[in-house]
């Protein structure tokens, strides 16, 4: 029987024996980068106005307007689905985002 040995070392989680299974060790740092939803207006504008907040993307389509910041770890999105909000939500952004 094969014994495996998991070590955490700089934030990863890493298999040192045998050499075949050290592909499927995750890593935190991969799970950290998923996406996160906002749901509610006032905590988009409080995440847009974070010092560690990047930059703002917005994407239009038919029925929905979708709001994406980009922050150190998480990139948050806000789904609009009424116009009036969406446009005054955009004015409400900070400048340079």
């Amino acid at each position: 029987m094969l014994k495996i040995i998991w070590k955490k070392t700089l934030g990863r989680t890493v298999c040192l024996f045998p050499d075949a299974f050290v592909k499927v060790a995750a890593t935190t740092s991969e799970a950290a980068r998923m996406p996160k939803q906002i749901h509610e207006i006032k905590d988009f504008l409080l995440t847009a106005r974070r010092k560690d907040a990047r930059s703002v993307k917005i994407k239009r389509s038919k029925d929905i307007v979708k709001f994406k910041v980009r922050c150190s770890r998480y990139l948050y999105t806000l789904c609009v689905f009424d116009q009036e909000k969406a446009d005054k939500l955009k004015q409400s952004l900070p400048p340079g985002s």
